[in-house]
């Protein structure tokens, strides 16, 4: 299966169907790793947060026509520091090699960004995997209970973290000019 991928804007009414694939990409990884789950991941309220931040772009990922996953970024013109906020493939489109090729696209979109980030909870061995043999990316950082996320990336103290929250690996790529 040849594997080009394009980008293409998110529209304002296809929200809700972008949200739900997100959500249903999301909770596989989840449910394989704590069981059946009564609350969407990521959240609404969640998705609506980082959605509304300065910088935030988001894109089907494409290929021909079929709309095979998204990606949302926080793209920072002027620094040229982003960061990869969310990226999925949909579920029915995973293990086809499509991830690599649609980071590609991504890479290739944003070509003067400097360095790249994004976070994945600790569980996720399909991600790590993905950001650091795949497509380059280097662990950071490791936030767990003795070594906090910075404010930027966590939320006000809640009794009980969402799944994934209390636990994550910090990851950047820097770009080679």
């Amino acid at each position: 299966m040849k594997s080009n991928i394009t980008l293409m804007p998110v529209k304002e009414e296809e929200l809700p169907e972008f949200e739900r694939k997100i959500q249903e990409a999301f909770l596989v990884a989840v449910e394989e790793n704590f069981g059946r789950q009564e609350d969407p991941i990521p959240s609404h309220q969640d998705l609506e947060k980082c959605r509304h931040n300065f910088g935030t772009v988001m894109f089907h990922l494409m290929q021909g026509s079929c709309k095979v996953g998204g990606v949302v970024l926080n793209i920072n013109s002027e620094t040229q520091h982003n960061s990869l906020d969310f990226f999925f493939i949909a579920v029915e489109y995973q293990n086809r090699g499509l991830g690599q090729a649609a980071w590609r696209a991504v890479e290739e979109t944003y070509s003067e960004t400097k360095v790249w980030s994004t976070v994945t909870p600790y569980f996720e061995k399909r991600n790590i995997h993905f950001y650091v043999n795949r497509c380059g990316f280097h662990i950071v950082e490791f936030w767990n209970t003795y070594h906090a996320a910075p404010d930027a990336f966590s939320e006000p103290h809640r009794a009980e973290q969402p799944i994934g929250e209390d636990e994550a690996f910090y990851f950047e790529k820097i770009m080679v000019k």
